[in-house]
């Protein structure tokens, strides 16, 4: 029965190849772009549903009497459940339609925040924002086997940055969204209004989406780019075939040394960011006495910083170290833990300078972020691409699960220093871990083809 309900997330059957060169280019620069956009808007709008609640916790607080260790408990059941199903949703993904898997989970996710929202008991609370979370991990993997199936690796870093702003477009308008909604109408219309702009998106990314270039008739992107010329007509078809999940968790994610790296640093990026995204508005109206607009702006520029910091770090990791993605990385983390000590001892009333260090933290932790992500899924054959980014994501928010419930005891017990020293520590760390990896053009593709042979002398055997 469950079985038979879920038959719509099967993938789409591929399609003979019979359209001529001239509509086979047409039709990759028509569906790139469509796709690109939908996504990009879609994954904004999960960001509605699963960010309106770090804005309404002190009108909630103020309401409903709770403290900030049971607000972050609330975070952190959101951050364990989004991570657990994260690592379960990228199976998923590789072996479902991306249409209707990124739909379905944003309207479940609009319908919870609802409920939610007509919610007062912190037991229900934790029900349905677990039950949220569990559902916001099928975007990002979804997004994910987009991008690895329809632009080829050498421009892939800088798409996937600009896709991954998504990100910084839902996070920037959502304080401001849900601080308005807040103010003027209570705290459950924070809930409310972006719900249902996430349930109307839902249904657009029905129409707008569809899965893979070979489901439309189109060759795959490598064949697309002339990258697989050589290869026999059994041998492309071989490509085609879906793996099974044995082959996707054992052969492909699980026994890959790079993946676990790239996929640890993760936990220790999603620490600062989410650390930064959750408790600024606190940190900036408890600590800097700020207005409440102007406290939830710091969280904009945050997210504006971001955007800048993906789009670099992504061409960069393109254009100046030729797909080796670790160089970035490296910088950034540096910068974050100079950004840090900056936002720690700059005096109240500085405004300027608080809101110029939110970029830059922004611009250092969403570059390393975005460009993980894309690292690890590089690093597997890429119809286990989502599975990879999902493992990774899964690490990652264990990190964020640290920033709710963790960190808001350290601020109750220790103040504002010791959420500094935690973020602090935590940068310092993922420098540490990346470090090693740093090499040049030459050794970082001997690394990830040596992978990728060894997989495919396992699969072959």
């Amino acid at each position: 029965m469950i079985r038979k309900c879920l038959d719509f997330l099967k993938p789409a059957p591929y399609q003979p190849i019979t359209k001529s060169q001239v509509e086979i280019e047409g039709d990759y620069r028509y569906w790139r772009i469509r796709i690109c956009y939908s996504i990009f808007l879609g994954y904004a709008l999960f960001y509605f549903t699963r960010k309106s609640f770090t804005f309404a916790m002190p009108y909630i607080s103020a309401d409903l009497g709770f403290s900030k260790g049971e607000l972050g408990l609330l975070g952190s059941i959101l951050y364990l459940s989004y991570g657990v199903s994260k690592f379960l949703s990228g199976v998923m993904s590789d072996r479902s339609n991306p249409r209707y898997f990124m739909a379905t989970g944003l309207i479940i996710t609009g319908i919870l925040n609802i409920l939610f929202g007509l919610s007062s008991s912190l037991w229900t609370f934790a029900i349905f924002w677990g039950l949220n979370g569990w559902f916001q991990a099928w975007g990002w993997p979804a997004c994910c086997k987009q991008l690895n199936y329809w632009f080829s690796q050498q421009e892939r870093g800088l798409w996937y940055s600009i896709c991954s702003t998504s990100h910084n477009l839902g996070g920037a308008l959502i304080p401001l969204i849900a601080v308005f909604c807040a103010v003027n109408f209570g705290w459950r219309f924070a809930m409310f209004v972006p719900a249902v702009c996430s349930i109307i998106m839902g249904f657009v990314l029905i129409n707008r989406l569809r899965d893979v270039p070979r489901t439309l008739g189109l060759p795959t992107v490598e064949e697309y780019k002339n990258k697989d010329a050589n290869k026999s007509p059994e041998a492309q078809e071989s490509k085609h075939s879906l793996l099974s999940i044995r082959e996707i968790l054992f052969n492909q994610v699980l026994n890959n040394k790079y993946v676990w790296i790239f996929s640890i640093s993760y936990f220790f990026i999603y620490v600062v960011r989410t650390a930064i995204n959750d408790w600024t508005f606190f940190y900036l109206t408890e600590a800097k006495n700020m207005e409440d607009m102007l406290a939830s702006s710091g969280v904009f520029w945050f997210e504006v910083g971001g955007f800048v910091g993906m789009i670099a770090a992504g061409w960069g990791s393109d254009y100046i170290w030729k797909g080796n993605r670790v160089p970035s990385m490296v910088i950034c983390a540096v910068g974050l833990i100079a950004s840090l000590f900056g936002l720690m001892y700059v005096p109240e009333n500085h405004v300027f300078l608080d809101m110029l260090l939110l970029a830059f933290i922004g611009a250092f932790v969403f570059g390393p972020q975005m460009i993980v992500g894309l690292a690890a899924a590089e690093f597997v054959d890429k119809r286990a691409a989502a599975t990879s980014n999902g493992f990774a994501g899964t690490l990652g928010y264990f990190g964020a699960a640290v920033a709710g419930y963790p960190v808001g005891k350290m601020i109750d017990s220790w103040g504002w220093y010791g959420f500094f020293i935690s973020l602090l520590i935590s940068s310092a760390v993922i420098f540490l871990m990346l470090l090693p990896l740093w090499s040049g053009q030459g050794d970082h593709k001997s690394k990830k083809m040596g992978w990728a042979a060894k997989q495919r002398t396992i699969e072959e055997t």
